[in-house]
């Protein structure tokens, strides 16, 4: 089979990949949530045991990518549920600049409510960083605080400037790490257009591969069939890099119950035909979500 010369010379077990090989078929790697899955054995069978903040535990290993191919469908894990409301309740709460879970967000998903203080504020995290990055400008007599809209920036440049290889959003600004109840997982990422397509690439420092990866993945997938329909062109490759790659100890065995299941056809995204910013939750439709059921993953606070 193709795949064991690379997979030995990558150093992986070559028998835990003719395993997978076995139960999948030839084509492990031809699909989006086979990609997935990948990852998540290449952990299990090659991760190294480290401790962490949380105090959990974790098996890892560092600088994993996998790439979602969204004109496959629409990349949404189908081996569990993953609740695509939530998802979509928080992208959408990101691109509002929000940081309190008060504004719209607790209501529809606890994702956050851990994090938050008694008033569910959370700091200058992702949306703030997104749409209002402080800077200071000149005035000729003082400096004067003033803010950086970065969606709104990449979307004018995509549209004024595809071929620019500045198209990117950051979430991880130096100067509020300290003030952020948790500092950006998904931290940076970068758009690519060619031939009428939009990729995007993402770099994520951090990655529970049980429980938040797949959030991450449908998130950011959501997110380029948003700004590709704003830029009349076709949602493409999303390219996910990943820092620490882990499953936390107490994932382990619900992961095993995971990978023992064969992936099902991928959904369809369709979303209203409105500008960016007019665009709200009953203007997503997800179509033919087909899944196992739900796994109880835990989280590490």
């Amino acid at each position: 089979m193709r795949w064991h010369g690379i997979i030995q010379y990558c150093g992986f077990k070559s028998s835990n990949f003719a395993n997978l090989l076995d139960i999948r078929g030839n084509d492990f790697y031809d699909t989006n949530m086979e990609q997935y899955l990948s990852l998540l054995q290449d952990v299990l069978d090659n991760g190294e045991e480290k401790t962490d903040r949380t105090g959990v535990g974790t098996i890892s290993l560092f600088g994993m990518q996998r790439k979602y191919d969204l004109r496959e469908g629409f990349p949404l894990v189908t081996t569990k549920k993953v609740l695509f409301d939530a998802v979509l309740w928080e992208l959408l709460w990101f691109l509002r600049g929000s940081t309190n879970i008060n504004d719209n967000l607790k209501e529809h998903t606890p994702i956050w409510n851990a994090w938050a203080n008694t008033e569910g504020e959370l700091g200058p995290v992702y949306g703030y960083q997104w749409r209002s990055w402080e800077r200071f400008v000149w005035n000729g007599n003082a400096w004067e605080r003033t803010h950086v809209d970065q969606i709104q920036q990449v979307i004018d440049q995509i549209k004024t400037n595809p071929d620019s290889r500045r198209l990117i959003v950051s979430a991880w600004n130096v100067a509020d790490i300290d003030r952020m109840a948790l500092p950006p997982c998904h931290l940076l990422f970068q758009f690519y257009v060619v031939n009428g397509r939009l990729d995007c690439q993402l770099y994520q420092r951090s990655a529970d591969l049980a429980l938040g990866v797949p959030f991450n993945i449908a998130s950011y997938a959501v997110l380029m069939h948003m700004i590709a329909q704003e830029c009349n062109l076709e949602a493409g490759i999303f390219t996910h890099t990943l820092g620490d790659a882990h499953i936390y100890s107490n994932h382990i065995e619900g992961v095993k119950k995971q990978l023992a299941r064969k992936p099902k056809d991928l959904p369809t995204l369709h979303i209203a035909k409105k500008s960016f910013w007019e665009l709200q939750f009953s203007d997503f439709e997800l179509r033919g979500y087909e899944h196992d059921s739900f796994i109880k993953f835990p989280v590490a606070v």
